[in-house]
Parts: structure tokens; C-alpha cells; sequence
């Protein structure tokens, strides 16, 4: 009886040490990201920098590719299989998710005070009150250019819109190189790097973008139509077979040093600087003539999130609180030059070519891209439908007054300003 008793009591105790094991067992969060590029600075010095402070709490990093993101993750979080933390795109794509109720409501999290409101307006409601995601970098947009090239055939970086062109003539008469790395097949492409990189020069960049949010201005405006009048321009500059270029191809283009310019956001830093074997420089939209004031697209681009299902919560908002911390912000924009932090605390970046782009914050003026907040919620989707026409445009199927009117009939069949 004595050996029976004594082996239930050792078994009772074995049971309850194990329960306690798994009870102490770690957690494993999984990021949800479109950012696929990323996974390696991820695993080598994002999550580890986490983990050692956070022992208990592991990171999976789990991407998808860019273009197929808000698809699978929508899928994923009507499934509820979505992971502990997304990453969020800026303004309506990822409020929607929030008004789904599959966002969790931040606000009051520790280390939001770090961002100003301007910082977390991309991820906030329409009135400002509730925040849904934590601010993680924007990107700037911009052309990068081969120095080497400019060297070579004596070219001065082009500050207004005839230097720029005399610099586009200059390259072609040579022949070397194609003058501008640009592709139409990908369409985003000719919105994102076209249209909304030198479009703030016209349309007064946050003036223009809340004037036409407000209905007192339309597309078919002079000041939206230029950009597209320019972008037409464009078409002699860019190379035999742009139609078929892809984003990509447009990358290999200018990283093999076959291209001279490339009209870029910020974000393609750390893969040229891996790539390319020639010395690069970056210069601002050239405005339209000497001593007009330059705009920037100074876009909020990334930012993380609590899925309201997550099974842990407690250590996801450890996570974000992390994140939203100065120690991150530094990981974070020196991992990845090109993304600049939002955190209030000033972040030292040591890559020569994010110094150049984040320079032109003082001395230009800031908006974001014009389609991103309240004109891309309903169908038409204005974003979506501006890659098309500023594919049109540069490809010639469509004059520039013609893109603009279906842009502004497309918009006006859903969207009626707030009075």
C-alpha cells in the first residue's frame, strides 16, 4: 500500500511539474508583413535585439509577398489564423481593418507618446482619437542617380525641371546609358515613382492633397494635370521595351549600371547598396523653374499592430511597446537605411544615401501621397486606378487631360466631400 500510495504521490507530482513546465513554455509571436526583403535583418538583428530583453517571448517573422499581402491577410484575419502582430499599411487599408474590429485600439499603449500626432495620423481614426497601430518609418521619394555617369559626361545634379530634362538629353545623346530606369507593366510603379514623386511640386503638396480632399479642387485641375503633362514626357528617356520592364527589371537596369537615373523611393537603398558597383547620389523632384518651393513625398509607409485575436495579447503589446521605443527606431533605421524613423527621439544614420534623402526635410516641404487617405474607400479605387492612367499616360494610350478626367469621374461616382 505503502509503494502504491508513494507512486500515486510521485506520479501527482510528475503531472504537476510538467503542467508548470508548459505553463512556463515560451511564446511564440508571428508577425504578419508585406515586407519579404526584410527577413534577414529580421532574424539577425531585430528579433534577437526583442528576445534578449523579453526572455519567454519568441518572434517569427513570416512574410508575404508584397503584392499578394492585403489579400492573404485579409483572408487570414476573416479566418482567424492570422498571426499575433500586422504590419500595417498606412491610412484607409489598414483603418478598415480597424473599423472590422481586427485591429486592437493602442492609444493608451506605453511608448505611443513617443509620436506626434502627425507621426500617427496614418494610423489613426478620421478624428484623431483612437490610434490602432504603432508608427514604425516612412519613406521619401526622390530620384537616385549613378555619380559615376554624371562624372563622366560632366552633369550637374538638376535642381529645376529644364536642368532635368537638359540632363535626360545630355545622357541620351551619349548613349551609354538609358537615361531613366522606369518600367509601365508593373503599373504601380508609374504612379508611386511618376505621379505622386514629382506631383507635389504642382499641387502644393498638403494644400493641393486637403484642398482635394475638401472637393475645392478636382483632378482635372491644372495643378494635377501637370504632373501627368510631365510624365508624358518621359517616354523618350526611359528605353526600348518599357511597356514590358517590370519593377524589378527597372531595378537590375540601374544596379547593373546601365541606367543612369532612377526615379526611386527611399526604400530601394539597401538593395542598391548591395547590388550596385558605382557610386550613387539622390536629389529631390526638381521644381518647376529656380526659386519655386519644393514638395516632398514624405510618406508614412510601415507600422505594426495587435490582432484583436491574438491568444497573447499581453506579450504582443510587450512586443509593441518595443517597437515603439527609441532602441527600435535606431535597429531599425540603420538596418534599413531608406526607412526613416517616426519616433520623436532623433535617430543618427550612419548610410550616406539615407543622409542625403532625410536632408531634404528641412528645406521642403512634406505631404503624402495624394490618393492614400479617404479617396481610396470606395470603387472605383482612386490609388489603384492612378497606377493604371499614369501607365497610360507615359505609354501614350491616354492623354494626360483624358487620365484625369476618368480619374475625377471614377471618384465623383462614390465619393461627396464632407460639407
Amino acid at each position: 500500500m505503502k509503494n502504491t500510495a508513494l507512486k500515486s504521490l510521485l506520479l501527482a507530482s510528475s503531472l504537476l511539474s510538467s503542467a508548470g513546465l508548459v505553463h512556463a513554455a515560451d511564446v511564440t509571436l508571428t508577425v504578419e508583413s508585406w515586407r519579404n526583403d526584410d527577413l534577414q535583418i529580421w532574424q539577425e538583428k531585430i528579433i534577437p535585439a526583442f528576445e534578449a530583453k523579453n526572455p519567454g517571448i519568441k518572434i517569427v517573422f513570416s512574410p508575404t509577398a508584397p503584392t499578394e499581402y492585403n489579400a492573404s491577410l485579409n483572408a487570414k484575419l476573416d479566418a482567424g489564423s492570422a498571426g499575433d502582430i500586422i504590419t500595417c499599411r498606412p491610412f484607409d487599408a489598414s483603418l478598415e481593418l480597424f473599423n472590422k474590429k481586427q485591429l486592437t485600439d493602442i492609444t493608451s499603449l506605453p511608448g505611443m507618446e513617443n509620436f506626434s500626432p502627425v507621426a500617427k495620423a496614418a494610423w489613426s481614426t478620421d478624428d484623431g482619437k483612437s490610434t490602432f497601430c504603432v508608427p514604425m518609418a516612412s519613406v521619401i521619394h526622390g530620384f537616385i542617380y549613378n555619380k559615376d555617369a554624371f562624372d563622366k559626361l560632366g552633369i550637374s545634379v538638376p535642381k529645376t525641371q529644364d536642368e532635368f530634362y537638359a540632363a535626360l538629353d545630355k545622357i541620351k545623346a551619349d548613349g551609354t546609358y538609358i537615361p531613366l530606369a522606369m518600367g509601365t507593366k508593373d503599373l504601380w510603379e508609374a504612379a508611386t515613382m511618376g505621379y505622386q514623386n514629382i506631383g507635389p511640386n504642382y499641387w502644393k503638396g498638403e494644400d493641393g492633397r486637403a484642398a482635394l480632399i475638401a472637393g475645392k479642387e478636382k483632378l482635372t485641375d491644372a495643378d494635377w494635370v501637370k504632373p501627368y503633362e510631365e510624365l508624358a514626357k518621359w517616354k523618350p528617356y526611359l528605353g526600348d521595351g518599357f511597356e514590358a520592364q517590370t519593377y524589378s527589371d527597372s531595378q537590375n537596369l540601374f544596379t547593373l549600371g546601365r541606367a543612369a537615373i532612377y526615379p526611386a523611393g527611399s526604400w530601394e537603398i539597401s538593395l542598391f547598396n548591395s547590388q550596385a558597383q558605382f557610386k550613387m547620389g539622390a536629389f529631390p523632384p526638381p521644381v518647376p523653374k529656380a526659386g519655386d518651393t519644393g514638395y516632398i513625398s514624405d510618406h508614412p509607409d510601415i507600422g505594426v499592430a495587435l490582432n484583436t485575436k491574438s491568444t497573447h495579447a499581453e506579450e504582443a503589446k510587450k512586443f509593441l511597446s518595443w517597437v515603439a521605443s527609441p532602441e527600435f527606431a535606431d535597429i531599425y533605421a540603420n538596418a534599413l537605411p531608406g526607412f526613416f524613423s517616426l519616433n520623436s527621439t532623433p535617430v543618427k544614420m550612419s548610410d550616406p544615401l539615407a543622409q542625403e534623402f532625410v536632408s531634404w526635410r528641412g528645406p521642403y516641404k512634406s505631404t503624402v501621397r495624394s490618393t492614400y487617405q479617404i479617396l481610396s474607400r470606395g470603387t472605383p479605387n482612386l490609388e489603384n486606378e492612378t497606377w493604371v492612367e499614369s501607365a497610360n499616360v507615359i505609354n501614350g494610350t491616354d492623354t494626360p487631360a483624358v487620365a484625369a478626367e476618368k480619374l475625377q469621374k471614377g471618384l465623383d461616382s462614390w465619393y461627396k466631400p464632407a460639407k
